[in-house]
């Protein structure tokens, strides 16, 4: 048998490869893998042979021993045996050989007897990148092998292990990537290549692809760029950071991002808009969002781009970003970001079909495609598709929604690219504020979760939403390189069909006041974003500056549709414990002066940051930006223009007594402009969030598991709450504080068995105020939280790739409001998976909140409590070719 693919030949920068697909299909009962200590399935296999074999048939009359319990082999008790029986499950590397032939040089591995497994490869640069699943390096000179220049035209050969037990062979080329042939002759690999004569480059610069390339690290990424806008290793950034890949979130079967986000500490949901977005905090303030380090909003709860729930089928991982943010993103609340990363081409072909079916008339297929475009692989593609309908655990509720996102990326040169990447979204859906707190009560009432307390007859909201995103990136020479990005989007929030919702509660504490409005929104920005970053050293110590420049555009407006001259229509009456939605009359209506309202937004930023190595294991972040931004707001006869500048900075310590530890302190700030106005006419200062943080980092098992234990004080100042000398007017007294823990772990603990469990405390309240207690929890922000995420792949046998998953979640009980005026009850929801994953196919089970916990996700108010989804199962099926 033998297997021979060839290279593209290309020297692609794009710096992303053919990712490995995890496992992950659907399991109930992982949590065992936590506490028992299972046997490898052909370990067992082996056993119960060689006892059916050894055992012989009872003569009484012959006298023959029967095999004693000590004369078996014994399973495993500890889990240094369990380690080492799966090791000898696996495939092992035992020698390497670089051989030179006639056309260039071979390289050679040496690999013990079992079934060979078959190699994924891929070009990355001026390397030629060959991975092999199910495989251990076990070479006598330790856990690689490398050998530079081993002839004229490849500058280095690389064997390395990987997380996730696989081998990584990587030859690099001087000028262009090597053609690699791979074909498997008994036991032995064998790897013929042929330097490479196109492009152009150098050793060091072909080395360097070996360094930065894509490494698919599993549960446990070691980099990120959202803290530092450029790619830095996650134990050298003085802040607390999460980064949820893609292979969890596949294992978790999740496609929004409230699934994503609960494996991150601290971060909790807090609304949906009536069920049309989804917004959340992050140590108890709110987060801004991001996709690709472009803001998604206003920063401060305002909205340019429509809040339509994010689509996640194009996204490759999540990265949370903690505390005060505005010296690289600008004005934003000081619970951290949220920036969601985008998929990018491929250099090698790659089809990825998709199909889930669930509960609830739940059906979704997706497609992924990529692969390049042109022989030399200079033009590269990527494309996802989806089509989502589904119903509601909601009565008269469901949505439906049509997302295409293709991507092209031009390598134009050996140092240049061009990246431009688009996306549409059609997204229809119910309007849905959610339960209500009856008058009186400091909980939800007590109706079903699915019982509807507005007009069906009135509940669509309609999305349509086009982003176009164009990226340009420039290496000037090694150390100087320039990223510049332009975003365009424009999207539009028709209600033209009327959104209705409960406004009121009457005395009898049982029927609710509905309105309905017709109206449309619609809303564009432009953000034109330039990072030049520069690598410097003054003597010893080492730079990495960056200088950066933001302008953007943002404007909404508001038109209105509605019948009869109408734009609202009020009085409509629901009984909410025995409603007969066919009865609801609604006695009367207004119009609003709704034409011509608008909001424009014009921001300026200026940041610089450096980087500053001043010893080995001594690092230290310096930053600041100014921003300056033009408001301008029409509502009716109302009008205001305003002009806000802040100065945000950050200063951030690192200090790494070992190659496995960091320690490290930081103290940043962040603003949000506040409109408005004084009883004597000063214009409002922006919001202000103060924080002090200091943290620990740690790496475990070989680096395969890291933790992050952080502790921090935030202070949010100038909040505006009222004049007691002029009720009709505010005053910048207020003050909020924030206190508390942030623990995360992320990784592989024993090969196949993967965990991301997370726990935060959080002391939130009011701490000055003239509207509210002061002592007040913050709303949405749970005293206590915490989240296990678990799974386990069988790795060899005739069982290999199945495998199980199991969560745990807990959110404590949170102030519903500000005023505390009612509670939201605490809740442990429990999800699992079990998932089949071997070659090219791979089936998922996932069962959400399994014992069918009834519980409240978030609220915005007493009339908008939003009910968390009930028991729901997805069974997936996907091929890739």
């Amino acid at each position: 048998m033998g297997i021979s693919l060839r290279n593209w030949n290309n020297g692609s920068r794009f710096g992303v490869g053919n990712r490995e697909r995890s496992p992950a299909l659907l399991g109930i009962c992982v949590l065992s893998a936590l506490i028992l200590q299972p046997r490898p399935a052909q370990a067992i296999e082996d056993l119960t042979l060689q006892t059916a074999l050894q055992a012989p048939a009872i003569d009484e009359g012959s006298g023959a021993d029967i095999p004693q319990l000590s004369d078996l082999e014994q399973p495993a008790t500890t889990i240094e045996d369990w380690i080492a029986q799966i090791s000898q499950a696996l495939v092992q590397v035992t020698g390497v050989r670089v051989e030179v032939t006639e056309s260039g040089l071979q390289v050679v591995l040496d690999v013990t007897e079992g079934e060979l497994p078959t190699p994924t490869m891929r070009s990355v640069g001026n390397a030629w990148i060959t991975d092999f699943p199910d495989a251990v390096l076990a070479v006598p000179d330790g856990e690689e092998f490398s050998q530079a220049n081993p002839i004229e035209g490849i500058a280095l050969v690389s064997v390395t292990s990987l997380p996730g037990d696989r081998v990584r062979v990587a030859i690099t080329g001087v000028n262009a990537p090597p053609m690699v042939d791979v074909r498997e002759e008994g036991q032995e690999f064998v790897l013929s290549v042929v330097p490479g004569t196109e492009g152009a480059g150098t050793d060091q610069d072909a080395i360097q692809v070996v360094v930065t390339a894509e490494q698919d690290e599993g549960y446990n990424p070691s980099r990120a760029t959202t803290a530092t806008r450029t790619d830095t290793p996650l134990r050298d950034i003085p802040a607390s950071i999460t980064v949820i890949p893609r292979q969890v979130i596949e294992d978790q079967g999740a496609v929004r991002l409230d699934e994503i986000l609960r494996n991150a500490s601290g971060v909790t949901f807090s609304s949906s808009f009536g069920n049309r977005g989804q917004d959340f905090r992050i140590r108890g303030f709110g987060a801004t969002q991001f996709r690709n380090g472009l803001r998604e909003d206003a920063g401060g709860g305002g909205s340019f781009v429509n809040r339509t729930a994010q689509e996640t089928a194009n996204i490759e991982r999540v990265e949370v970003l903690r505390g005060p943010a505005s010296v690289l993103f600008g004005q934003g609340e000081p619970g951290g970001v949220i920036n969601l990363v985008s998929k990018s081409p491929l250099t090698v072909p790659y089809y990825d079909i998709e199909f889930t079916a669930g509960n609830f008339n739940f059906y979704r297929p997706t497609l992924d495609f990529s692969g390049p475009l042109t022989d030399d692989g200079a033009l590269a593609y990527r494309l996802n598709l989806v089509y989502e309908d589904t119903d509601s655990f909601r009565d008269f509720a469901d949505s439906r929604r049509y997302f295409i996102a293709p991507t092209l990326a031009w390598r134009m040169g050996a140092d240049t690219t061009l990246t431009l990447e688009a996306s549409y979204l059609q997204d229809r859906r119910t309007f849905d504020r959610g339960l209500i707190v009856l008058n009186g009560d400091d909980r939800p009432a007590d109706l079903p979760l699915n019982r509807a307390l507005f007009d069906p007859r009135f509940s669509a909201s309609n999305f349509d939403e086009t982003r176009a995103y164009l990226y340009f990136d420039h290496e000037f020479s090694d150390n100087l390189s320039i990223r510049s990005a332009f975003r365009y989007t424009t999207s539009f929030e028709s209600d033209r069909e009327g959104t209705s919702n409960a406004i009121g509660l009457l005395d009898d504490n049982r029927t609710v006041e509905l309105e309905s409005y017709f109206g449309d929104q619609r809303f564009e920005t432009y953000t034109f974003q330039n990072d030049l970053v520069w690598g410097f050293d003054t003597g010893s110590i080492a730079h990495t500056l960056l200088i950066g420049l933001e302008l953007a555009s943002n404007n909404a407006r508001f038109t209105s549709q509605a019948p009869a001259e109408q734009q609202a229509l009020t009085g409509g009456l629901l009984d909410i414990f025995d409603p007969d939605y066919d009865a609801i009359t609604y006695t009367g209506g207004y119009q609003f002066t709704f034409d011509g309202n608008r909001q424009n937004q014009r921001t300026l930023g200026i940041y610089v940051q450096d980087q500053i190595n001043i010893l080995d294991n001594l690092i230290v972040l310096l930053g600041g930006r100014f921003d300056s931004i033009d408001s301008e707001e029409r509502f009716g006869d109302f009008s205001q223009n305003s002009n806000d500048n802040a100065f945000s900075p950050r200063v951030g310590l690192v200090y790494q007594p070992n190659a496995t530890l960091s320690l490290y302190a930081s103290y940043a700030r962040s603003f949000v402009p506040e409109a408005g106005r004084s009883a004597d006419n000063t214009p409002f200062e922006p919001t202000r969030g103060t924080q002090y943080e200091i943290g620990i980092k740690a790496d475990f098992l070989d680096g395969r598991l890291s933790t992050t234990l952080a502790a921090y004080d935030i202070t949010r100042s100038n909040i505006t709450t009222l004049d007691p000398d002029n009720p009709n007017f505010s005053i910048q007294v207020g003050e909020q504080r924030d206190r508390g823990i942030d623990f995360d772990i992320a990784g592989e603990i024993l090969p196949g068995w993967n965990i991301i469990a997370g726990y935060s405390y959080l002391d939130a309240s009011i701490t000055r105020d003239n509207t509210f207690e002061v002592g007040n929890r913050l709303n949405n922000a749970p005293r206590n939280s915490a989240s296990l995420w678990t799974t386990y792949t069988i790795q060899s046998g005739d069982l290999r790739g199945l495998g199980f998953g199991a969560g745990i979640f807990f959110v404590d009980q949170r102030a519903g409001d500000l005023a505390n005026s009612f509670t939201l009850p605490s809740y442990t929801r429990f999800d699992a998976a079990l998932y089949y994953n071997r070659d090219n196919f791979r089936a998922a089970l996932n069962f959400k909140n399994l014992f069918d916990t009834e519980y409240f996700a978030g609220s915005q108010s007493r009339f908008a409590v939003v009910p968390g989804a009930p028991f729901e199962v997805r069974g997936t099926v996907s091929w890739q070719f």
